[in-house]
Parts: structure tokens; C-alpha cells; sequence
């Protein structure tokens, strides 16, 4: 089966960034601009040929706010009068009228510019390259054409850009200059309109270049707050310029008046003319360590300015040819061998080759008024979410805006937000063979432990226990973001859910060795960590320590099924469970209950059962001493936890509580937390159609409603997909697709009609993951080819996928129409593995010369290699 895949984004229009421009919330600006990055540091280009903007990124870029950065201590004793509240159905009890409060926000770094001698453009094409990382602008004008590349090197974790002239030998004349930070989107403002100053006013910043034009830089002064850890902090990005011919002459562009700004010159800039090529090399960084606020505007040193200076010129010249010149294809290559690794473990294809050279705006324009998934469309944007995901991997995971704001304030404050967001977003991670990735995600998860110890032990008293917080701003993960609407002190399931993936990389990769690097390394002493001893086993037994401790024989229900509270009661009777209380199933409610603080949500029953299984997994693979007695109360525990209830149409019950009315009309299917993130519905009929039910009633009375936010459709793919309903959940990539959500740049906002202005990567990245569960199942010792395949993707092919049981689809390729699927699997360990097709009949063959009847087990060696056939 030959097919083309695709290997870039081509685009053939731009968005130029105007200071100071107030966007409405539906149009692109700075979303337009592609972007790269290597999980640190990245970049969103605007690609405008004579006045471009080179946004720069860094993952850790947060500023503090006037926010406490502690739990507020009221909330232990408030545990008793909750569960109070919930066991007497009283929906009065409102947290004490608490008002939320937020930890810090995610923020863009310098925005650098590039002006150049206007003309009229005669062609343009910009295009992301997905193999090298690179971002190419190309255009033609009356002195020939221009070339720009830039990427963000994962080899030396600067950003790197090249500027030249292809054709005539025209010289480049342009002046480089950072733009005032309040000319960028949603600076500033005051707070709701108060005049108390939002926190990014209450910074003080320079630009700088120094004499001989080798750089420009800004480096900013946080706000200083009482009881933030950067109140002496701050951060800088310092571009170094060389030019090949030509001079470079620094100048003073006008004075803008901006009161932050407080550099000895307001408006440095780099003047270059008659050079024959441009190159920029962009390192960005935090510090903690500013010195004090009040000193900062007079000082005229700055030990972060220093350090980048120093950084980028050692890059510059580790990459000087032998004539002394930089030379930017020896800087790109091995960033490119890393990149184009990652890329292409997995590629993708569907269908015939229509339409795959065409431009994204053509794509778009044309998927919008398609009655169709069109082939070339879903895998443009399957392979720009891999490239996306590849962009914010190993150091860290995806923020709700992935690594890129161009704005300050962004929606959700940039947050990681985990209850659901970053949880789609690592969807495909694991499957989609994406290792680097994954070890960033073990990073983020390690960075937030004691935050979630600390969380457990001040809301429920926990010991040795875990609770994850709904969001984290990648520093701290303490529990403050909750009132009597959103009452995520009693989200209980989200340490089962964020340990999941790494419970899945192992199954995936096997047993490996993390190595501890500079973002963990004040937390442990070794160079590197073992994934089962070190990580798996310590984390999956704090959550499941956690739901030990929740479940208390004081609150149960009992043989009627009726909620029953009895003061200092020690031990379970026959046939009675514990409940969990106090629950909350994001962000739901009972009809004709006035709180969301609830008892029995089927999430934490799903996660509860999900996280004890993965701990009695780990301990029988370590079999320490003792091991079967754990095992054993983990299991004794599993089998007096809630059981699920059904409704009258057969659904999934949100909450297993026969006094509640079940509420459909909302976008979040929390409860089917047992089908997608959990396995346990596949291989029980029953539970199966009451998660299809339980969609088709989200479907029906949550429409027209609040059905613009994509995550929820995006959960709900995910869901289908893992109960093998392949036509709802084509039809669902197809509401997602066809909608307004995507820019040119292919990147995606937060809704799919842009009502609310929010740049946001679940879409996009997750995907990636709708689309590796339609085309693979897999869990410990079974592979099914296909679960989900829709009868429109009449023939494709997906190649690398990692199967959750330490193996890899090296190939999977399909044709309805000759009736064909064929398979190789790589098994990296000695094991038996089921394999099943829905397209297969009653058997298929393998490369032995062997035949199996469908759903029949393979037995593999370590290290073997078997092809399958199957005909339909």
C-alpha cells in the first residue's frame, strides 16, 4: 500500500501582530503564528514578511500575584460539616462563603520585531516542516526572494533564526526591536475594571542592546509580594544578532512613555544594513534571585543578562564554520536527529492522496461546508498535534495553552489543568510512541508530590496520602482553587487519573530508568530513578493510602441501598459499602440539588477501583516480601467500595445514590470515567450500553446548551472510541473538525465557535489520542486491530503505535474494499498476546506460516517480530 504522508503544514496567508491592536476574542492575531518548541523553550511566529513578530516562549514563566500560596487552614475543620451537609441532603452548607483564590499565571516572554523595507509581495508560502521542527517563511517581492527558518533546538534549548536572500544577492536591511509589553494582548487593564493594578503592571522591566549591537535583551523584575517565593524573581530573554556583511548600528526608536519600563533608553534597537544573512539566537530564563524589587532600576548589571550572553555566544561559535561565520544548518542538525525521531515513530495516512499539498486556509475553508471528514484534513491535523505535543515534551507536560501565549493573562491562567485538560491532552502520549514525552510527564507529576501530600493531610488529616489539586502552575500544587461552586477540595479521583499515564508508559515501554535532570534534582540524590521502585510503587501507594482513609465505616449504605450515617461505628456489616464522602463529579450537579458537593460520584468509584488495581499490579510485578497480604487489603477494599447504579434508560448513574436525580444537561461525562480513562467496561456487556446510553443523553439534553467547549466533545470522543462506537465517534471528530475552532496556524482555541477567546491546545493534542484509540485497543496480554474504525476510512494506514503490553504495531495498514488488514508486532518481552481485529473473520495467518482463529492468543519470545494477516 503506497501512500504520501504528510511531513509539514503548508499555509499561503499571515496575521501581522499590530502593538497595541485590541483583538476581538473570535479573531486569530498572535493564534495565527506557528510555532516550535522543545519542552522549555519555544516560539510563536507571526510570519509577516516585512514586519515580523517573534514571540518567545519559556514553559516556567509565571507571575506571582497578591494570591496566598498556602492552603487556608479552615479547611480541616470544615471535612465534618460537609459530610454532614451531604448525608442530610442539606445543599445549603456553602464552604463558609469562601471565595476562590488562583495560583500563578503562565506569561509570554519578549516579542521581539523585525522590520524590514515594505514591498509588494508576489508570492508567500509559510509553512511549519514537521520532521526538522522548523518554522519556513518564504516570499517573492521586486529584489528577489526571501527566506526566514527558525526553530527551537532540543540539543541546546535555544531558539535559533536565520534570515537570507535566495536569489538576486539583495542585501537585508532590517531593525530589530522588542515591543512594549503593555502593546501586547490583554496587558494590563486593572483588576474586573478596578483600579487596583493587575499584577503585570506592577512589574519594572528594561530593554537593553549593548554597545557593540552583539545583542538585545529585557530582562523584568517581578512584582514583589510578601510571601511569594519570587519576590526577588524575575525573567530575561537575550537575542544575540550576527550578521554576515553589512553594519549593524545601534539606535533609539521613539519613547512610548510605558511607566514599566525603566531602562536608561526606552526603545534600544539593532539597525542592520547590507548584510547578506541574519542570525538570531534566543536563550530565555527565570531567577529567583533579581535582588531586591527597589534596586532593580538602577542597577546596571544583571547576573541572568550574563549568564544568557555567555550561553548564546558559546552556541554561536560551537557552530562557526571554518571561515568563523555561524552556520545555521550544522546548529540544526542534531536538533533535527532528535526531532525527526520523535516525529516520525508514528506516521499516519487515509484514504487517497487528494487534497494533501494543498494550503491549511484551503483545508479549512473546504472541511467547513464538507458533509465529511475529508482524509487529507484529519491527517493534517493529527500530525500537527504530534508535532504539538512533541513541542512541550521532556521537560515538562502541556499547559492548557500547550507551551504558547502571546498575550498576558491568558484563559485559565495558562494553568495545567487537570481535570481533564491535561488528561486529554496525554491521551495518545504512550500510544503514540511518544517517550520523551512521557519522561516529562513523570517530571511534572514528581514536582508536585509535596503539594499533594500536604493537600491530603490539611483536608481530610490524611497520613502518607495524596490529593491532587485542579490545577497547578507548574510550581506549586497546593489546594486554593475551590468555593461552594467548584469545590475541588473533595475532587477525589484526580491522583488516580494523573498517575494513570505513567502506569501506562510502563505498560507500554516496561520497566525503565528516569533520569533525574535539573527539574527534579533538589528532590532526589540519584542520577536515576527505577520506574517501578522509585515511581510507580511510592505514588500508587499514596492514592491508594488516600481512598484507605476516605472510606470510613461511620458513613455507608446498607443492604436497601439507603445512605446511613452511625457516629464512631468501626467496621462494615454484610452486604454494606462504604460512601464516598464528600465527592464532586466536575462540574455537575443533581437535578434539584442546589451543591455540587455530593457523595458517591461513579469517578471516584471508577478511579478508586482503577488505582487500587494498578497497586495490586505493581506489587505482584515487585513481589517484595509480603507482598500478598497488601494485595489482599487492596482488594478487600475494592469490594466494599459503592457499587455503580443505572437509571431507568440503562445509563451509567454520575452518582451512585439512589436519593439523586440524574442531571444530563451538561458537557462533562466525568462518570464514564470507567470506559476512557479506566478499562474496566470492556469486557462487562452491561456496563458498555450504559455508557453508550449515558452519551446519547449528554447528547440529547445537553444540546444547544454548553456544548461549545471542546474538551467536552473531546472527552466524549475518547469515550466512544474506547468502547469501540466508531460511527459516534467519527461523528464526534467531525463536529470538532468541521467547526470554527481551528486557526490558520492549525492550532486550536477553547470553543468551537471562539466565544470566549482562548487559545487552548486540548483539541488539537487530543486528537491524537481519539485517533490512536479508534485505530488500536490494547491492555496487558491483548491487542485488537481496529476497535473503532469508522466505514468512511475505508483504507489507511498507521505505523509505530505502542501497545499498552510492552509491544509495538510497527505496521498496521488496511482496505475495506479488497477486504484486507495486515499487522506487525513487536514484542519487547516473552509473553502471549490476544489478538483480535473487528474486521477479521474467522482467522488470520501469521509470517510462521501459522493460522489463528480471531481473538486466539500468539505467543511471542523477547524481542520477536510476527506479521499478521487477516481477511475480511
Amino acid at each position: 500500500m503506497t501512500q504520501k504522508y504528510q511531513t509539514q503544514i503548508l499555509s499561503n496567508s499571515f496575521t501581522e501582530i499590530i502593538p497595541y491592536y485590541h483583538y476581538n476574542k473570535t479573531e486569530g492575531g498572535w493564534r495565527d503564528g506557528l510555532v516550535a518548541g522543545n519542552g522549555e523553550n519555544g516560539v510563536v511566529s507571526a510570519c509577516s514578511p516585512y514586519s515580523e513578530t517573534l514571540i518567545y516562549q519559556n514553559m516556567y514563566f509565571i507571575i506571582p500575584s497578591r494570591q496566598p500560596r498556602i492552603v487556608p487552614p479552615e479547611v480541616t475543620s470544615e471535612l465534618h460539616e460537609a459530610r454532614q451537609s451531604v448525608i442530610n441532603f442539606d445543599d445549603s452548607w456553602n464552604v463558609h462563603d469562601r471565595r476562590r483564590t488562583y495560583l500563578y499565571c503562565f506569561h509570554p516572554g519578549h516579542q521581539l520585531r523585525l522590520n524590514m523595507p515594505k514591498q509588494k509581495i508576489q508570492d508567500y508560502t509559510r509553512a511549519t516542516d514537521y520532521k526538522t521542527g522548523e518554522i519556513v517563511v518564504k516570499y517573492t517581492d521586486i529584489k528577489g526572494t526571501w527566506i526566514r527558518r527558525t526553530f527551537t533546538s532540543r540539543e541546546d534549548n535555544v531558539t535559533i533564526t536565520k534570515i537570507s536572500q535566495s536569489d538576486t544577492g539583495a542585501k537585508i536591511d532590517v531593525v530589530i526591536s522588542i515591543d512594549d509589553l503593555s502593546s501586547m494582548k490583554n496587558f494590563g487593564g486593572g483588576v474586573f475594571g478596578s483600579p487596583i493594578k493587575r499584577d503585570e503592571e506592577n512589574m519594572q522591566y528594561k530593554k537593553l542592546v549593548d554597545e557593540e549591537c552583539s545583542y538585545i535583551s529585557m530582562v523584568a523584575h517581578y512584582p514583589s509580594y510578601d510571601g511569594s517565593e519570587l519576590a526577588q524573581g524575575g525573567f530575561c530573554g537575550v537575542t544575540r544578532v550576527i550578521t554576515v556583511g553589512g553594519t549593524k548600528k545601534k539606535i533609539c526608536e521613539n519613547d512610548t512613555k510605558e511607566a514599566i519600563n525603566v531602562g536608561p533608553l526606552k526603545n534600544p534597537a539593532i539597525s542592520i544594513t547590507g548584510a547578506d544573512e541574519v542570525y538570531l539566537i534566543t536563550g530565555t530564563a527565570r531567577t529567583h534571585h533579581m535582588g531586591d524589587f527597589g534596586e532593580f532600576a538602577s542597577s546596571e548589571a544583571y547576573d541572568i543578562i550574563n549568564e544568557l550572553v555567555d550561553k548564546t555566544k558559546k552556541i554561536a561559535k560551537k557552530y562557526s564554520d571554518e571561515k568563523g561565520n555561524f552556520a545555521y544548518d550544522l546548529s540544526l542538525e542534531p536538533h533535527m536527529l532528535k526531532q525527526s525521531e520523535l516525529f516520525q515513530a508514528v506516521s499516519f495516512c487515509l484514504g487517497t492522496d487528494t487534497d494533501k499539498d494543498s494550503f491549511s486556509e484551503e483545508l479549512l475553508t473546504k472541511q467547513q461546508s464538507s458533509a465529511h471528514l475529508l482524509d487529507a484534513f484529519v491527517e493534517r491535523v493529527y500530525n500537527q498535534g504530534r508535532y504539538a505535543q512533541i513541542c512541550c515534551s521532556g521537560s515538562s507536560t502541556q499547559r492548557l495553552c500547550g507551551l504558547w501565549t502571546g498575550e498576558w493573562n491568558p484563559g485559565w491562567n495558562g494553568a495545567y489543568t487537570m481535570d481533564a485538560n491535561v488528561n486529554i491532552q496525554v491521551s495518545g502520549m504512550n500510544t503514540g510512541n511518544m517517550y520523551e514525552a512521557g519522561i516529562g510527564y513523570i517530571y511534572f507529576i514528581l514536582r508536585q508530590i509535596k503539594d499533594w501530600e500536604d493537600n491530603a493531610a490539611l483536608v481530610y488529616k490524611m497520613k502518607d496520602a495524596i490529593l491532587v489539586p485542579v490545577n497547578t502552575d507548574g510550581d506549586r500544587a497546593i489546594m486554593v482553587e475551590y468555593d461552594q461552586y467548584y469545590p475541588f477540595q473533595y475532587w477525589n479521583a484526580g491522583a488516580s487519573w494523573m498517575i494513570l499515564p505513567i502506569y501506562e508508559f510502563w505498560q507500554c515501554y516496561g520497566n525503565q530508568k528516569i533520569p533525574v535532570n535539573d527539574k527534579i534534582a533538589h528532590l532526589y540524590q540519584e542520577e536515576y530513578l527505577d520506574l517501578e521502585r522509585d515511581i510507580l510503587y511510592p505514588l500508587l501507594s499514596k492514592q491508594a493510602n488516600f481512598w484507605e482513609q476516605i472510606c470510613t465505616p461511620e458513613y455507608y449504605t446498607d443492604i436497601n441501598g439507603k445512605a446511613c450515617y452511625e457516629k464512631g461505628k468501626k467496621q462494615l456489616l454484610e452486604g454494606e459499602k462504604y460512601i464516598i464522602i464528600p465527592s464532586y463529579s466536575p462540574e455537575n450537579r443533581p437535578v434539584g440539588y442546589n451543591s455540587t458537593i455530593t457523595a458517591n460520584a461513579a469517578m471516584d468509584i471508577s478511579a478508586a477501583r482503577d488505582g487500587l488495581k494498578m497497586i495490586i499490579d505493581i506489587d505482584k510485578t515487585l513481589a517484595d516480601n509480603g507482598h500478598e497480604v497488601e494485595e489482599e487489603k487492596w482488594e478487600q477494599l475494592m469490594s466494599r467500595l459503592p457499587e455503580y447504579k443505572y437509571d431507568e434508560s440503562g445509563a451509567l448513574c454520575e452518582w451512585a445514590m439512589s436519593e439523586y436525580k440524574e442531571n444530563h444537561e451538561h458537557r462533562h461525562i466525568s462518570h464514564l470515567y470507567c470506559a476512557w480513562p479506566a478499562y474496566e467496561a470492556q469486557n462487562d456487556e452491561k456496563m458498555i450500553n450504559a455508557c453508550n446510553t449515558a452519551i446519547a443523553n449528554r447528547n440529547r439534553e445537553n444540546s444547544g446548551k454548553d456544548d461549545t467547549a471542546s474538551h467536552g466533545w473531546v472527552h466524549k470522543a475518547l469515550v466512544a472510541a474506547r468502547l469501540k462506537n466508531s460511527e459516534v465517534a467519527y461523528d464526534l471528530l467531525y463536529t470538532i473538525m468541521s467547526s470554527d475552532i481551528y486557526f490558520t496556524s492549525l492550532m486550536t482555541d477553547h470553543n468551537t465557535d471562539r466565544s470566549i477567546g482562548v487559545y487552548c491546545t486540548d483539541t488539537l493534542i487530543g486528537t491524537v489520542g481519539i485517533i490512536n484509540e479508534m485505530l488500536l485497543y490494547s491492555n496487558t496480554g491483548e491487542i485488537e486491530l481496529l476497535p473503532a474504525l469508522p466505514t468512511k476510512w475505508k483504507k489507511g494506514s498507521i505505523n509505530g503505535l505502542m501497545a499498552r503490553t510492552n509491544a509495538q504495531v510497527t505496521k498496521l495498514e488496511w482496505n475495506l474494499d479488497e477486504g484486507m488488514v495486515l499487522a506487525s508486532i513487536h514484542s519487547y518481552k516473552a509473553q502471549t498476546i490476544k489478538i483480535l481485529c473487528r474486521f477479521g473473520q474467522g482467522s488470520f495467518t501469521t509470517s510462521k506460516g501459522e493460522t489463528f482463529t480471531n481473538g486466539a492468543s500468539l505467543k511471542f519470545e523477547k524481542g520477536e517480530k510476527i506479521s499478521i494477516s487477516f481477511r475480511m
